[in-house]
């Protein structure tokens, strides 16, 4: 079951043409982008593609544990191997030029993104989107017109990117390995998976207005449907955590043994 739109396939296509495009110009300018790097960005964007075009997106009005795990792909999953795949020089040069322009003039535009991007404005503008679009009337008004959901995709696309990009910095040549990041994703993963305790705990259906008994043609009641929608969040949160402690400590782990070999071949 698949869920086509020209739409979406469209901008996916445009994004994946940009940088194709990005690393072909910096190969002829000297840079060979690493290919991990690379695989990173193709690997989100067929992420995206599958949240977007694939049985999922087909399902989100039948199954809340489909939309779940749409919404998972998207933004959890998804950005933050985008956004290691446009790491600087990449980043530079995915943009057209004529954009990338006028970007550079948008002062106030980039001092907000930069503002929203630091860590402790990161994880509280992440979480109200998070929350605000699982309130009743905001989830179902997504469920039922296109434009709010398409809004509601891209705002959590948006959040995922503000607070993924403090830890994995893009716009650094190097990703350094800081210890601090361990708990900056713990925190951020730790309260939002309060939502898919909620979720699990719940003993009414929090969605009945829209999904009413539909999940039942698929087998499961709506209740057992919530508690699974629940239980991926759970999962994908914690193993965000373990992760994130892993890379970053390694991360860090090297970066100490850099120094001091650095430290140890300087003359005294």
């Amino acid at each position: 079951m698949l869920a086509f739109s020209p739409g979406v396939l469209g901008l996916l296509v445009v994004f994946e043409v940009l940088y194709v495009r990005a690393v072909r110009i910096l190969a002829v300018r000297g840079y060979r982008v690493p290919r991990h790097q690379q695989a990173s960005w193709h690997f989100g964007m067929a992420l995206q593609a599958v949240a977007l075009l694939g049985p999922l997106d087909a399902l989100a009005p039948e199954l809340l544990s489909a939309h779940m795990a749409q919404h998972i792909l998207l933004a959890d999953i998804a950005v933050p191997f985008l956004l290691i795949g446009i790491r600087t020089p990449v980043l530079v040069f995915v943009p057209p030029r004529r954009l990338l322009v006028w970007l550079a003039h948008r002062h106030a535009a980039r001092a907000v993104f930069r503002f929203l991007r630091q860590p402790l404005v990161s994880v509280p503008v992440f979480l109200f989107i998070l929350y605000f679009w699982h309130l009743g009337f905001a989830f179902e008004a997504a469920l039922r017109d296109p434009f709010v959901h398409a809004a509601q995709h891209a705002s959590f696309v948006f959040a995922g990117v503000i607070v993924w990009w403090a830890a994995l910095e893009p716009q650094r040549r190097r990703l350094r390995g800081e210890l601090w990041k361990i708990p900056y994703i713990f925190a951020s993963r730790m309260v939002a998976m309060f939502l898919g305790v909620a979720f699990v705990t719940a003993r009414t259906p929090l969605y009945a207005g829209f999904y009413g008994d539909r999940p039942r043609e698929h087998g499961v009641s709506p209740i057992t449907d919530q508690v699974i929608a629940g239980g991926i969040m759970m999962t994908v949160d914690i193993l965000i955590i373990v992760a994130a402690l892993i890379f970053f400590f390694a991360r860090a782990s090297a970066d100490y043994d850099r120094a001091e070999r650095a430290a140890a071949a300087t003359p005294a």
